[in-house]
């Protein structure tokens, strides 16, 4: 269920009529069902690991503070799996129950998958009643880190295999056969379910921070729950902490009139974004990437969309949930400033996908070590914390390209920068930072967007050629994709004049913000399609 399609529209209506007439418990009950319908519309059978992950970490997190479950806590939480696994077999019932293939023959009555989930709750719900027993008669210090290292190591596991497993066989075969071995890849058939990388993160960093005695854990399993399904966040972020989302779960919540203006407005600019602009723009990057030997102009303009897109696509999904967000009275972090407007890579990072890069920072970069060493230990640090935060976006070697490529960026400018106090630049020296790091920046979205590393290789050929001029019929779409984006430009740069988004708001005259709204809901208009483009980060 995409947030630019009618089904979504109709979906949150219906939520939002029942959930303002209800209730602050029945609210919650409410936004726990409408997220696993929400997350189920995709593929019901990977609601058994988002449950997986929520039970995981719920029972994690009070083992790690108290040492014990207590009855209730133990039971419904299991239930609920068992409930999710069922369900997982449910939606195989036609294997399940051997009815005829299309060719006549009968399918199996237990496929592999069903025998491994059939077997695989009760073993795995036996080990951990054997686990907690365990834990149990461990010294504190110790069992917090035995608690820890499980729930970690259990999310990572899901996420590895569903994610990587596939990726690291082929690499590993492909490094056999260079060696001069014949080896073959064996695969299995692995569905990537969306919005793993978020909730997983999001629920991981539930157990740490009660490890770190940053946060005390929740006693209702229901509450934990909706924080980590809440459907506007759930599949492409932000990606929330604890101690900022679930107390807005765990209490009554009021809606005020301020928050459904401002929430209106963030989901009808997150639509403007992702429908008049990254979707045409999207016609024209797929267009220059498509191209076997592209011109010194073709690369060009197609990075130069993608680098339009991306950030319309992705900042759009985020105001949109936002926006869904405090309809419902509550508040998400904010997970863009302004990220093209960066003088140098910290900037940057300190702008772009900032639930990923604090989450980052949090827990591998200070857990590595940070800055507290060596300049050398540090640029270690910052390489290795970039690497998996590009290996986070996708197995394929791109993005561990792209990692690095911004490991590298931010480790030089560390060399440059260190030892050095703040300074205020200039206005002229701050534009050619800019300036001088967007380029930068461009390059990055060409390792990002290339559809192997041959192509990294030519289109970087090519742009050192200077060879050719545009091979790009850009049409319609966008054209109106440009028109979309002057307005944005203009927005923003109003925004970055003013001084941040509360202020900017205060002193923008009610006349202006009115035009700019009916500018972008024609222009949302005229890029809208019967078939709305699915979100780029859906994929990661």
């Amino acid at each position: 269920m995409l947030f630019n399609s009618l089904d979504f529209l109709v979906f949150l209506a219906i939520v939002y009529a029942f959930y303002r007439v209800l209730p602050f418990r029945g609210q919650n009950w409410l936004l726990l069902v409408a997220g696993y319908v929400f997350y189920g519309w995709w593929d019901w059978r990977f609601l058994f690991l988002l449950i997986f992950s929520t039970t995981i970490d719920f029972w994690s997190g009070l083992v790690l503070d108290r040492g014990r479950l207590t009855r209730h806590q133990v039971i419904v939480p299991g239930l609920f799996l068992t409930g999710a696994a069922l369900l997982l077999l449910g939606c195989n019932m036609s294997e399940l129950l051997g009815r005829l293939r299309g060719d006549g023959t009968e399918a199996p009555l237990l496929t592999p998958m069903m025998q491994y989930v059939l077997i695989g709750i009760p073993v795995f719900l036996a080990g951990l009643t054997l686990a907690y027993r365990v834990l149990a008669t461990l010294p504190e210090e110790r069992r917090r880190k035995t608690c820890v290292g499980i729930s970690v190591t259990l999310q990572l596991v899901v996420l590895g295999f569903f994610k990587y497993f596939n990726f690291f066989i082929d690499s590993l075969v492909a490094s056999l056969n260079a060696a001069g071995f014949a080896a073959q890849a064996s695969h299995f058939s692995i569905v990537l379910p969306v919005g793993i990388s978020f909730y997983t993160f999001q629920s991981m960093s539930y157990a740490i921070d009660i490890y770190r005695r940053e946060l005390k854990p929740t006693d209702r399993f229901f509450d934990f729950a909706v924080f980590v399904g809440f459907f506007p966040q759930l599949v492409a972020g932000p990606i929330e902490r604890a101690r900022n989302l679930l107390p807005q779960m765990s209490q009554p919540r009021q809606i005020t009139g301020d928050q459904i203006r401002r929430g209106c407005f963030l989901i009808m600019f997150g639509m403007f974004k992702k429908v008049a602009i990254a979707d045409g723009m999207a016609m024209v990057a797929d267009q220059a990437y498509a191209v076997p030997d592209a011109t010194w102009g073709t690369v060009v303009a197609g990075t130069l969309a993608f680098a339009v897109q991306i950030y319309c696509d992705f900042s759009g999904y985020s105001d949109i949930a936002r926006g869904v967000a405090k309809l419902f009275g509550i508040e998400l972090m904010y997970n863009f400033n302004q990220p093209y407007f960066a003088g140098s890579p910290r900037d940057f990072w300190q702008r772009w996908h900032i639930s990923l890069s604090t989450w980052l920072s949090d827990y591998l970069y200070k857990p590595l070590g940070g800055n507290r060493g060596s300049l050398a230990f540090t640029c270690r640090n910052l390489m290795l914390t970039m690497l998996l935060g590009g290996l986070w976006h996708g197995a394929a070697w791109n993005y561990v390209l792209w990692g690095l490529y911004h490991g590298t960026a931010l480790s030089v400018h560390r060399v440059i920068v260190n030892g050095r106090g703040p300074a205020r630049d200039r206005p002229a020296l701050a534009i050619l930072k800019i300036t001088g790091f967007g380029i930068i920046t461009l390059y990055g979205w060409l390792l990002f967007r290339a559809r192997s590393f041959d192509q990294v290789v030519n289109y970087t050929a090519t742009l050192f050629s200077g060879r050719g001029g545009l091979e790009i019929d850009a049409g319609r779409p966008a054209i109106s994709a440009v028109a979309g984006l002057l307005l944005l430009i203009t927005w923003e740069i109003a925004q970055y004049r003013s001084g941040g988004d509360a202020r900017f708001y205060r002193q923008i005259h009610p006349t202006i913000v009115g035009l700019a709204i009916a500018f972008m809901l024609f222009l949302t208009l005229m890029g809208t399609s019967n078939e709305p483009a699915q979100f780029i980060y859906f994929q990661f």
